[in-house]
């Protein structure tokens, strides 16, 4: 029983963390966007570099919490009734955020669109990290400071993306935010990872180091893989934490469900999870090219 039950542990944490890595560029192109364009043409092309997987990320929070449900019943009623606000919060930039994108070039004058993308993006890439820290800590200011780190990172984050997947005066702009963005999230990463003290929390740290001088010796591609490396061991360390009571004075073999069913959700993820990885690592290379500046 434990050892199923920690499987099902690791693999939840592996779901939110993919989730946090693939949905941290999203939010930060979300929020990039209309300061790193000149016009309409610039704006779409911005907006195109995430334009065929946004939607496709999204699915790991959906499969994170469903399964948090099957295998963590308690986990999960007790997180998100004791964060019942934020996760509205979350849900309500989410579905504005879709809204916004979806809806942007069907639109005569897409303003509203644009403030939708950036306000749906700002909201769960702030929530997220305050909930989980309050999680953590149980301290408004800790909730403060994580929500402050998850943002500034996902800006970095999306920034880099940005620079790597387009050209021109937009790749030039993003280059610049990542740069100044990295002069945020660095004193945020120590003051948000350093009270965690594992060996995960401290390399990812590293990492978003990394990630700004690689930004800023041009090499795109390796900054993009320090700063998604960073978020996964940031999640990492937070995961660690939560593995020895997901909630106060509740133990993962106390939040979990009963053998039979987590040995059905074993075989069910046996079979799907691999079909979907593959999938999503599918979209990501066929749309690998950068998005180039297009008049319409």
């Amino acid at each position: 029983m434990e050892t199923v039950v920690n499987l099902w542990f690791v693999i939840i944490a592996f779901l939110w963390t993919g989730y946090f890595v693939l949905e941290g560029f999203d939010f930060g192109v979300g929020l990039l966007a209309p300061f790193v364009s000149r016009g309409p043409e610039q704006h779409r092309q911005s907006l195109e570099t995430i334009g065929p997987v946004w939607d496709g990320n999204e699915v790991w929070l959906i499969t994170a919490v469903g399964a948090m449900f099957a295998a963590f019943p308690a986990w999960y009623a007790g997180m998100f009734s004791a964060f019942y606000l934020p996760v509205v919060l979350i849900l309500v930039g989410l579905i504005v955020r879709g809204v916004g994108l979806e809806w942007r070039g069907k639109v005569t004058n897409p303003v509203w669109c644009d403030l939708g993308i950036v306000v749906g993006s700002a909201l769960p890439a702030f929530l997220w990290g305050a909930v989980f820290a309050d999680v953590l800590f149980d301290s408004t200011l800790a909730a403060l400071v994580g929500g402050l780190f998850t943002l500034a990172t996902c800006v970095l984050h999306g920034a880099v993306f940005l620079s790597l997947k387009t050209d021109g005066p937009v790749r030039r702009r993003a280059r610049a935010a990542a740069l100044a963005a990295s002069a945020v999230v660095l004193p945020l990463a120590v003051a948000a990872l350093s009270s965690l003290g594992s060996i995960p929390a401290l390399i990812s740290m590293a990492a978003l180091a990394a990630g700004a001088a690689l930004t800023y010796r041009r090499r795109e591609g390796w900054a993009f893989t320090a700063t998604a490396g960073a978020i996964a061991l940031a999640s990492v360390a937070v995961f660690a934490e939560l593995r020895g009571a997901p909630l106060p004075g509740i133990t993962l073999t106390d939040a979990a469900s009963g053998p039979y069913t987590l040995t059905m959700l074993s075989w069910i993820g046996l079979i799907t999870l691999p079909f979907v990885l593959v999938y999503q690592g599918w979209t990501y290379w066929v749309f690998r090219k950068r998005v180039a500046l297009t008049a319409h």
